[in-house]
């Protein structure tokens, strides 16, 4: 399935030819974890294309975790070359795993919340 996750990665990411084997690992791990917070009785394969979406999304959340900070401002001349702007690697890192346990929520077992009733 590995295989799978990769494939999607790439393509909702742009992973370079040099992130490939970080991205490997990254899916490996990320349907590791993943499948350990399955509810009890739920398999990778009962969630069909939601567990390969989610294990992507979180592959590129490590990705991205990982990434230095871009050029903010560079000037030589009259040349001027400024980068960033949006969220920093740990906001967009934040925001791809939320979205893969989103996609997966259905799925997921509680992780410790639970509702109790108060007598009124």
């Amino acid at each position: 399935m590995t295989e799978k996750i990769m494939a999607m990665a790439k393509a909702l990411g742009h992973v370079t030819a040099g992130q490939e084997t970080a991205l490997e690992a990254l899916c490996q791990a990320a349907e590791t974890e993943l499948t350990r917070r399955l509810r009890p009785g739920v398999s990778p394969e009962d969630c069909g294309s939601a567990f390969v979406l989610a294990c992507a999304w979180m592959a590129l959340a490590g990705l991205t975790a990982g990434e230095s900070a871009g050029v903010e401002r560079f000037t030589a001349g009259s040349l001027t070359i400024q980068e960033g702007g949006g969220a920093d690697a740990a906001e967009r890192s934040a925001a791809l795993r939320l979205q893969a346990e989103t996609v997966l929520g259905p799925y997921l077992a509680d992780r410790g919340f639970a509702f109790q009733g108060v007598e009124g």
